[in-house]
């Protein structure tokens, strides 16, 4: 299925999204975060700023230009702590007496396995976690965020990062980098995990939605139709890496190599890093096993 490359609206603009909810769009494009980081606001006089951003100037700019006459900044709530989202937060709330709220540190979350590869030593892979991030307030799965004319329902949505949650607005959701539309969410160890990833989608599957405001990109019209691809894509990943496994053991890079026979070599590192997380998640299910103890440098062979 093909998406939409038509989004590209005007840096630091707020723009209506829908009723009560405006989009100001950051300037931080990159490979990464496409044409940048979508900041939300929420409400009409008492606001949620969802997502602040990088901790730039012009965008903490942008956002206290969006609040009006009459209005106040009363929340900022984060979906998850990489500092394309988060790092502008702290600014925020400096500037506006807000209090910031999100699933937890960046840590948070995280499964069990994934801690053991962070004990082990392995390191993030690159996508800039916000490794200071503390919210003032925690939430948890279910727990209701209330403001002047709108509610938000929290939903634990780990996979992308551990403490990664989406954002129920009635029939509405901002799912941060957990659905977008423009790209598959990157999951790399050990922040991210390939079955967290899969449950949390079988979640916001289960219910029934209109739109999707993600993280980074437009819309997503078709809430269902795209989380069955994300879901497909990830499936036909895991094919893949279990038919190069049956004709020789082999490390993550190598898998990589062999997989991603289209990706420019500049990209082969966070291609390296996604194989990998199937191959932890495959580990998991008992489907390979790592010669030795599990990490990113190990010969994997199919069971």
């Amino acid at each position: 299925m093909k998406w939409p490359d038509d989004f590209n609206p005007p840096v630091g603009r707020a723009e209506t999204v829908q009723p009560g909810l405006r989009r100001i769009l950051a300037a931080n494009p990159s490979p990464m975060t496409y044409r940048g980081t979508n900041t939300y606001l929420l409400g009409e006089t008492g606001l949620a700023v969802i997502d602040p951003g990088p901790d730039a100037p012009g965008h903490l700019e942008a956002i206290l230009r969006a609040v009006g006459t009459g209005q106040r900044v009363s929340h900022i709530v984060i979906t998850h702590s990489h500092k394309d989202h988060s790092t502008l937060a702290r600014p925020l709330a400096e500037a506006t007496g807000a209090p910031i709220l999100a699933y937890g540190s960046a840590t948070a979350g995280r499964s069990a396995v994934m801690e053991a590869l962070a004990l082990s030593g392995l390191g993030g892979g690159g996508e800039g976690l916000d490794a200071g991030f503390t919210p003032d307030e925690t939430l948890a799965e279910g727990d209701r965020i209330e403001g002047a004319g709108w509610e938000l329902e929290v939903i634990h949505t780990p996979g992308h990062l551990g403490n990664h949650i989406s954002l129920a607005l009635g029939d509405a959701c901002l799912t941060g980098d957990h659905v977008m539309g423009w790209a598959s969410s990157i999951v790399s160890p050990p922040d991210g995990d390939v079955g967290d990833f899969m449950a949390s989608c079988e979640k916001l599957r289960a219910r029934d939605w209109r739109i999707f405001y993600p993280g980074h990109g437009g819309p997503v019209t078709k809430p269902v139709a795209r989380i069955d691809w994300l879901m497909d894509h990830r499936r036909k990943r895991e094919s893949a890496i279990l038919g190069a496994l049956s004709f020789s053991a082999a490390t993550p890079q190598v898998l990589a190599a062999r997989i991603y026979t289209e990706t420019p070599r500049r990209m082969l590192g966070m291609a390296t890093r996604n194989v990998f997380a199937h191959l932890v998640d495959l580990t998991q299910k008992n489907l390979v096993a790592p010669d030795g103890p599990l990490s990113e440098g190990s010969v994997f062979r199919r069971r």
